[in-house]
């Protein structure tokens, strides 16, 4: 199974189940029912929010761990360079 599917399989299931307890089909076992109402509605929020933090923190660290790769940071100077002197063939000022 790929791993699409897996994900897609996944959230399906989680989604189905959040709907369920957010319109109190099932009950939450152990937490009030005012409690519930309250913190429900704001878990899309807190995930969407610790996604994008996860995402920016995964960003960051590339940058921060680029130097790390040599290979990879020369073969881009020589991509760039690349495509610069193809702009400077064109007659396109690159500087």
């Amino acid at each position: 199974m790929a791993r699409l599917h897996r994900v897609s399989i996944y959230s399906s299931i989680l989604i189905s189940i959040y709907l369920l307890v957010l319109f109190e089909v099932l009950p939450i076992p152990l937490l009030d029912a005012n409690v519930a109402q309250e913190i429900l509605p704001v878990i899309p929020w807190w995930l969407l929010v610790s996604f994008g933090s996860y995402s920016l923190w995964s960003l960051g660290w590339g940058v921060f761990t680029f130097r790390d790769c040599p290979e990879a940071y020369h073969e881009l100077l020589r991509e760039i360079n690349e495509a610069k002197n193809d702009l400077r063939s064109r007659a396109v000022t690159v500087d």
